[in-house]
């Protein structure tokens, strides 16, 4: 038998890890971090472990996909890596963990992912040349069916008001008050009443309500309901639903569908930006879609980071006027595919001579010629505003005669007499040039790079790290914990960068064929 109770000197837990361990990179590069702002969201100087090292078993937690503070904690009391951060600190508790997350790191975290990647760029590995931008949708932590959808509210608050309208003015005559009077005033002018005469409500089985009472009720329940159709207005937004649970979270259809019904489900639209492997830019949005979140992404992570990108590469998605337009105007390289390119290639599309794609242009006239040689001459200018206030114009051109061609049946099948189609030059210019610049040798290896890196980087976030879902509510705390997250992965990146010798090489190179 084996005797257990032999008395051992204690040793140095570093002697038992690896000298390839992740955690002896993740502690190298924390140690250079400033934490000026962690410590400054602390009142009082005492604490039971130190900040920094609080930091660094939740990083390394999150490097190894332990999300929970149970697990955290557990891990700090049994896992040698937890215990040589710590540096014979006292493991902390879940709660003491969760806390400093949710509470001390909001607001801080997304200063230390940013000084973090600033180091990358100073080793080498980053260089703000080009940016693969891609968008997921990932589950917030709030209930599945607690729905709140911007039409019901609208549909409720219009039959409110129609009540409001028939209510109020029967109560206020009975008081002797104007018709006129607002729904406010008559429940505070009933309020004052009451206790002008010290009425005694009363209620339950058996007891007789006055009249006042009863208006006052009635009134107060009206205004209530007025109060929250209207916070609920304010919470929405722009938006069309969000989540009673999680009021940041909007309903979005996912790829993860467990019920297998398009059941919506409350999430949020994660942006990410990525150059070498590394994720150097991060955003949550409310708006499912990807179209309108390129220009308020680039500038909050060009202004984060303090570096100009010179190519943004992303997927059709991102294809719009304003976001071509917007790259132009800031003098970057668009190396976004058309929505219509796929398609513009088939045999299909090329032989249709009923396309205005097809369709000769004379620069000279502006004006188009038809498959039975009319023209289709430019009438007026029609404009349109986005969601982000860009103001899209486009020439309207009407054929100057349909009548008795032989191709009017083929050519379109629109309400007036004439064809009539709608043109942006603007956007047809735009996506020339990106098409002409995504099949450059450049755009054709940095194209393939794109669904490498970024949407590699999602990949591995979902699957390796089993990251599908938030733990946290509200967009501080939720993008809090993804900036942590990218912390995380951005350390893991670097150490196996180092291991497989791509440490400062940047792309992917194409294979032969």
């Amino acid at each position: 038998m084996r005797d257990r109770n032999q008395v051992v000197l204690p040793f140095d837990y570093e002697i038992k890890i690896d000298a390839k361990e992740p955690v002896r990179k993740l502690v190298e590069i924390c140690d250079e971090l400033d934490y000026s702002k962690l410590y400054g969201a602390y009142v009082r100087k005492w604490r039971k472990v130190n900040p920094r090292t609080m930091f660094e078993v939740l990083a390394y937690g999150y490097m190894n996909g332990i999300y929970s503070s149970r697990e955290i904690e557990s891990a700090c009391r049994h896992d040698i890596r937890f215990m040589w951060i710590l540096q014979n600190e006292p493991a902390p508790d879940h709660s003491t963990i969760a806390r400093f997350q949710n509470e001390r790191l909001t607001g801080v975290m997304e200063d230390l992912f940013y000084q973090l990647t600033e180091k990358l760029y100073q080793m080498g590995e980053l260089t703000y040349k080009n940016m693969f931008v891609d968008g997921t949708k990932i589950e917030a932590n709030a209930n599945r069916y607690t729905f709140v959808w911007s039409k019901a509210v609208a549909k409720q608050l219009e039959k409110l008001e129609v009540r409001i309208a028939k209510e109020v003015p029967e109560v206020a005559e009975r008081y002797s008050l104007s018709r006129d009077i607002s729904l406010e005033d008559c429940l505070s002018h009933l309020v004052c009443l009451a206790d002008m005469i010290n009425l005694t409500f009363v209620s339950g089985r058996g007891k007789h309500k006055t009249q006042l009472q009863r208006d006052i009720e009635l009134l107060g329940d009206i205004y209530e309901r007025k109060e929250m159709y209207a916070e609920s207005r304010t919470t929405l937004g722009k938006r069309k639903s969000y989540s009673k649970t999680d009021h940041d979270a909007t309903f979005m259809r996912l790829k993860e569908d467990h019920m297998r019904n398009g059941q919506l489900k409350p999430a949020y639209n994660v942006q990410l930006g990525v150059e070498s492997e590394y994720i150097i830019g991060l955003g949550l949005f409310p708006n499912p879609t990807d179209t309108t979140t390129l220009p308020p992404f680039l500038d909050m992570v060009q202004n984060k980071c303090g570096h100009k990108i010179e190519n943004i590469i992303a997927d059709a998605g991102y294809a719009s006027e304003e976001n071509y337009t917007y790259l132009e105007k800031n003098e970057q390289n668009a190396y976004i595919k058309p929505a219509d390119y796929e398609v513009k290639r088939t045999r299909k599309f090329r032989n249709d001579i009923y396309r205005v794609e097809n369709m000769p242009y004379d620069l000279e006239s502006d004006s188009f010629t038809c498959p039975g040689g009319k023209k289709l001459k430019c009438t007026y200018d029609s404009k349109s505003r986005s969601e982000n206030g860009y103001e899209t114009v486009k020439q309207n051109y009407i054929c100057e005669g349909c009548a008795g061609c032989p191709h009017r049946e083929k050519c379109f099948k629109g309400q007036y007499e004439n064809r009539k189609i709608s043109v942006s030059q603007n956007f047809a210019r735009l996506k020339r040039e990106a098409t002409e610049r995504i099949n450059t040798p450049e755009g054709i290896q940095l194209r393939v790079n794109r669904s490498i890196q970024v949407e590699g980087a999602f990949g591995v976030i979902k699957e390796d790290y089993g990251f599908r879902r938030f733990l946290t509510r509200g967009k501080h705390k939720t993008e809090t914990q993804f900036f942590l997250l990218a912390f995380a992965y951005n350390i893991r990146k670097l150490c196996a960068r180092i291991e497989n010798g791509r440490f400062g090489v940047s792309l992917f190179d194409l294979k032969a064929a």
